[in-house]
């Protein structure tokens, strides 16, 4: 892994520790868990970023999110 992933890697942990519904202290207030996705879109950055690299992993993370909105069905994803 190089910088630039440890870097967004590590964004992405801090995140997960400090304001993410289903992954920080927050998550206290949403016990069925509050993505619809499978693993949340975090996880998922994480996994895209280490098997991809930092430019397509991200490109792939952008696209997972936008793809997170009212009408979407949610589900299972691979990175």
């Amino acid at each position: 892994m190089n910088i630039l992933q440890k870097f967004l890697i590590g964004c992405i942990i801090v995140y997960q520790k400090t304001l993410s519904p289903d992954h920080s202290w927050v998550r206290r207030f949403f016990p069925q868990g509050y993505c619809k996705f499978h693993p949340t879109c975090s996880q998922y950055a994480i996994e895209s970023i280490k098997k991809n690299g930092a430019f397509i992993g991200s490109l792939k993370t952008i696209w997972r999110i936008l793809r997170c909105n009212p009408w979407s069905k949610g589900g299972e994803d691979v990175a």
